[in-house]
């Protein structure tokens, strides 16, 4: 394996870790976002609804501010669980030892 202790936990390590998480629920958030456009203009077009576009886009615009907000707690939240398990807990470096 490449490496075979994770480092000591340091305030910037964390403020990193969870920066990475909050940008990737961002991400995720965005591809919900498509996927749940696509469906609605797919189930429009199939049932023929007349679409009303906001700005760019057909979701309410509750749904376009919700998504993204959603995401990025759901990234913080998961950047603290993640690096609780790994940093505080351990749990990566007892699994190492496992299977050494």
């Amino acid at each position: 394996m490449f490496m075979s202790r994770v480092g000591k936990p340091t305030t910037i390590k964390k403020i990193v870790y969870l920066t990475a998480f909050i940008f990737l629920g961002l991400l995720l958030s965005f591809n919900l976002h498509s996927l749940m456009e696509i469906n609605y203009l797919r189930f429009a077009a199939n049932n023929n609804i007349i679409v009303h576009f906001y700005g760019s886009c057909a979701l309410p615009i509750a749904i376009q501010i919700l998504l993204p907000a959603l995401g990025i707690i759901f990234g913080f939240f998961s950047g603290l669980y993640w690096w609780r398990r790994i940093y505080i807990e351990r749990c990566l470096d007892k699994l190492v030892a496992k299977l050494k």
